[in-house]
């Protein structure tokens, strides 16, 4: 096949396309088919073709290896994305509960606190009430201390006054009998 290609070749040639067939030397266009044939020929002998071909396969491979190196790290990038997304919708899910389970200790805090504050009202305000009512009973006793010291005084001058010597002593024997009957 391939020295019927370069007998086509041959054909196809200027030269042969020239007037006429003229074989010799001093005919350019010939030299230059001869010169090209010859070319061709070691091109082929040496098998630059068959090395041209392999560089191209070798960098053909080379490029299909790239490009599937290429998708495989796509797809990876692809799974680390996914994974990416995926942690970040449960760390946001985490954040929210947490936020949330924060609104509901606080919502707790401040009802607690209320109460708190409720009682400690209502004790301040029974501690309070007990101070007034002990100041009322003390100064009440206060008062009637007064009053008793007061009617004392009062009755002993009206006493003093009224009695005599004789009467007053007569009271203090009747004083000391009463005593005496009350102690025995």
């Amino acid at each position: 096949m391939k020295k019927l290609s370069i007998l086509l070749a041959l054909l196809a040639s200027p030269a042969m396309a020239s007037t006429g067939l003229e074989f010799s030397l001093q005919n350019t266009n010939f030299v230059v088919l001869v010169a090209f044939i010859i070319f061709i020929g070691i091109l082929v002998y040496m098998k630059v073709p068959a090395k041209l071909t392999g560089m191209l396969d070798a960098r053909a491979a080379t490029i299909k290896a790239e490009l599937d190196e290429a998708r495989a790290l796509r797809e990876e990038a692809k799974s680390i994305l996914a994974t990416y997304e995926r942690r970040q919708k449960e760390v946001q899910e985490q954040a929210d509960r947490i936020v949330g389970t924060a609104r509901d200790e606080a919502l707790s805090a401040a009802a607690q606190a209320k109460a708190d504050l409720k009682a400690a009202i209502a004790r301040r305000l029974a501690s309070a009430t007990d101070q007034i009512a002990s100041a009322e009973a003390a100064a009440i006793r206060q008062v009637r201390e007064q009053a008793v010291s007061v009617a004392v005084a009062a009755a002993g001058d009206v006493l003093s006054k009224q009695m005599t010597a004789e009467a007053a002593s007569s009271s203090i024997d009747d004083a000391i009998a009463q005593v005496e009957a009350r102690l025995h």
